[in-house]
């Protein structure tokens, strides 16, 4: 009885051992990857430009319209 248990914890230490040797051999190789590869050249954005929005009078009965209202927001 005492074998068997020594035997699945023994088991599952080396499964354990081996899962992450695995996985920190797969991130070194990958890191090494990046780190042989020029950098690509950094490009900027174009900024875009911010919407404009306009508060527009209700509909009346009158045949002339001020011109509407221009909101611009701060950017924070």
């Amino acid at each position: 009885m005492f074998m068997g248990i020594l035997y699945l914890f023994l088991t599952f230490v080396i499964c354990f051992i081996l899962v992450h040797l695995i996985k920190l051999a797969y991130m070194g190789l990958k890191s090494a990857r990046k780190k042989s590869e020029p950098p690509p050249p950094e490009k900027k954005p174009e900024p875009k430009p911010e919407p404009v929005y306009y508060i527009v009078e209700k509909k009346r009965a009158k045949k002339s319209y001020s011109k509407p209202k221009e909101i611009q927001f701060k950017k924070d």
